[in-house]
């Protein structure tokens, strides 16, 4: 098939949409299929059609210290880059993604939409993550162009159950994103300066719905604090605030961005990973974690999808409580056979969770609707 992917951004790894879409693109090539990329920009891949940025004064600004920005909708590029395709396939609902899916609709060209963009991750962002009002008016706004879809992909069951209490009316297919098979476990020894250290690690975006504060919070009422050493995988715009917040830690946290090399080594060296987001479509490197075999301890938020991966009641604490994250974090300290039978579920677990077969399962949704447009 020739493969159109719509994304605003693409040249940059620094968010997880960006990140699905890159490792999308190559899975659907090594399948045999001819992949073409719409977007802003689209450094480093084969078969490129770039629109340029929007850069409206602080609405640009915003949206970059969050890792992402909006891409312009040039027509002519739009043609070029969806015209003789099988399938679009849409993976947000902004500017670039409705004016192609128009010009798709006029040509008769088939399409599919991802929801890849959490209402909840914009109004966090604008400190109104918890409001109701702010949040369902997004899944309204969205909803106008999803419905314009036969077929919509979430990542995660929790994500389908919103799209439907939120009346969304196309048929749902709840199907995980994927890890890379390149996530395994592997021996890898501390660092010489961790060596003595109880490592926790959380990798993700630095910003308020990520919650990173509440680790930090746990880590200072934990017994052994003098012994935990957090490390921080990721970059964004609540670094600042992290790094004051924890400044009375015995041991400083370790902010750092990593390549996927270095990554893997971090995540085989941690002996406890956390992910505490009040809101989480799916996350990823919650997978890319409990893949190599490190045991997650996940929030309980009704809007986190994460918590699905919890093979233990101990894997789970209550939602925005420090307190109840140590005492989890303390748990594991002094329960560590428990923690290493959990840890070999987890990498039994994290097979189900294979990229390629995700990318099958799309491709069978890609059939499903150019086999209806033909009919």
């Amino acid at each position: 098939m020739i493969i159109t992917l719509v994304i605003d951004q693409y040249g940059e790894d620094n968010n997880g949409t960006t990140m699905t879409c890159r490792r999308l693109s190559q899975v659907l090539r090594e399948h045999g299929h001819h992949v073409r990329i719409l977007a802003g920009e689209c450094s480093g891949d084969e078969e490129l059609f770039e629109t340029g940025y929007c850069k409206l004064p602080i609405v640009y600004q915003v949206c970059r210290s969050q890792g992402m920005v909006l891409a312009k909708a040039k027509m002519d590029t739009i043609k070029k880059a969806c015209d003789g395709a099988d399938v679009v396939h849409f993976l947000l609902p902004f500017k670039l993604a409705r004016k192609t899916k128009e010009y798709c609709d006029k040509m008769g060209i088939p399409t599919v939409a991802a929801f890849h963009c959490q209402p909840e991750n914009i109004t966090s962002t604008l400190h109104l993550g918890k409001s109701k009002l702010a949040n369902d008016y997004l899944y309204s706004r969205f909803k106008k162009f999803y419905d314009k879809f036969s077929d919509v992909h979430t990542p995660s069951n929790m994500m389908k159950e919103q799209l439907m209490i939120h009346g969304y009316k196309a048929q749902i297919h709840s199907i995980s994103n994927g890890v890379s098979s390149f996530f395994k476990p592997k021996h890898v020894e501390k660092p010489e300066n961790l060596k003595d250290k109880y490592i926790i690690l959380m990798i993700g975006r630095y910003s308020i719905e990520k919650r990173q504060d509440l680790i930090i919070e746990a880590v200072k009422k934990s017994k052994y604090e003098k012994d935990i050493q957090i490390i921080l995988a990721g970059k964004g715009p609540w670094k600042n605030y992290l790094l004051e917040k924890s400044s009375s830690l015995t041991n400083p946290v370790v902010f750092g961005f990593y390549t996927p090399d270095e990554l893997l080594d971090v995540i085989n060296y941690s002996d406890l990973y956390i992910h505490s987001s009040d809101a989480e479509s799916e996350a990823i490197s919650c997978i890319e974690a409990f893949s190599c075999g490190k045991v997650p301890i996940i929030s309980d938020s009704p809007l986190v999808a994460t918590n699905q991966f919890a093979l233990d009641e101990n894997c789970l604490f209550k939602n925005g409580n420090s307190d109840s994250l140590k005492e989890k974090i303390d748990f594991f300290i002094e329960n560590e056979d428990l923690k290493n039978e959990l840890s070999k579920k987890y990498i039994e677990y994290g097979k189900e969770f294979q990229l390629d077969a995700c990318v099958s399962r799309l491709e069978e949704i890609f059939i499903k609707v150019i086999n209806t447009a033909n009919k």
